[in-house]
């Protein structure tokens, strides 16, 4: 049975927000103002969630953002990014819980297998790592005592007093491409999230996922994330997009994206290879443009068209079973509206997000 989709927009704490890709503007600075800005007009606009990014050296923190925006939100979810290992996992579950608290249950996870600030790992323990986090994770926000003996924790304690059990757990989202962040979301996530692809693509990861998880007697659920531009007419749509990049040169963009902790990530480099698959003006297949790529480090495409042609690229992409959907677009507050005006009011979306956790 098909899910109603999750449709969920971001607010742009690490510094990632341009009227033109590449020329910083001061209003559109990560701050506590701007980034609640954008989160209460997506809860206006009617989104289900929306993705709090997470980045040490860039922007705002995400769990202390969460916890300042969580009272003015009535309906919508947040979507929490947190980093393993940044943080004490006990410490950092006592932090979910208490901002759950606060969101009377709304809330989501985000977990990014990223290395540390000043410390590079390589891909193997350093998923290893992520997957203990996982774990502890789960085991805290559930309300169990936890036992964990592992490579990188050794832990016997009580959940914090601010974990109330229940069946519904706030919902793990994670994603990655390579052999090891595919086993590990096979293991522990609730929801696998990719980056824009060709839709073939996405068809044989989701074929390789599904069996992974079924290897562990589990079932995954499937997100996409990916920018939007959409306008009343196609030609308007692309126009707005050239307009994004007219300032752009490359070495400002090559530099904006080496600043991010993950350039170097399997996920990072597909995207760089579609930029290369792509046509004269950035297409690598209908309405799937990756210019805007040549200025992020991570997500590097956008669904580029009129309200029907974005309509119906969502609809291939439900087709092959990914029903949570993370947009976002430039400057991130306007293209909000947009999506909210145009596209929204036709999708039959989810209010709220199954909190189910895989088992």
């Amino acid at each position: 049975m098909r899910h109603p989709p999750e449709i969920s927009w971001f607010s742009a704490l690490c510094d990632d927000d341009y009227e033109f890709m590449g020329q910083p503007d001061p209003a559109l600075a990560s701050s506590l103002d701007h980034c609640r800005d954008i989160a209460l007009r997506a809860e206006q606009g009617g989104f289900d969630n929306i993705l709090l990014p997470s980045g040490y050296a860039l922007g705002i923190d995400s769990v202390a953002f969460a916890g300042a925006v969580a009272p003015l939100l009535k309906r919508m979810q947040l979507l929490v990014a947190v980093r393993c290992g940044e943080m004490w996992p006990p410490q950092l579950a006592r932090q979910l819980a208490t901002l759950d608290h606060m969101l009377h249950g709304r809330l989501t996870i985000n977990i990014i297998s990223s290395d540390l600030p000043g410390e590079v790992l390589d891909s193997a323990p350093r998923y290893a790592r992520t997957l203990e986090v996982m774990e502890i994770l789960r085991t805290l926000l559930s309300g169990h005592h936890l036992s964990h003996k592992g490579e990188f924790y050794n832990l016997e304690l009580a959940p914090p007093r601010i974990v109330h059990p229940h069946d519904r757990l706030p919902p793990f989202y994670f994603g990655g491409l390579s052999d090891h962040a595919r086993d590990v979301a096979a293991k522990a996530a609730d929801v696998f999230l990719m980056w824009p692809d060709r839709v073939e693509n996405i068809r044989v990861v989701l074929d390789d996922m599904r069996k992974r998880a079924s290897s562990h007697g589990r079932l995954l659920r499937f997100g996409y994330r990916v920018h939007v531009i959409v306008r009343e007419t196609e030609a308007e749509a692309r126009a707005a997009a050239r307009r994004l990049m007219s300032k752009l040169d490359d070495a400002t963009g090559e530099e904006i994206r080496k600043k991010s902790l993950d350039a170097t990530s399997f996920g990072v480099r597909r995207q760089a290879e579609m930029r290369d698959e792509a046509d004269d003006e950035g297409f690598v297949e209908d309405n799937l443009w990756t210019g805007i790529g040549r200025a992020r480090s991570g997500c590097g495409a956008a669904i580029v068209g009129d309200p029907d042609q974005v309509l119906k690229k969502i609809e291939i992409y439900r087709s092959l079973g990914l029903d949570a959907f993370i947009f976002s677009g430039y400057p991130h507050a306007d293209e909000c509206d947009l999506f909210a005006r145009y596209v929204l009011p036709k999708l039959d979306h989810a209010p709220l997000f199954s909190r189910e956790a895989s088992r």
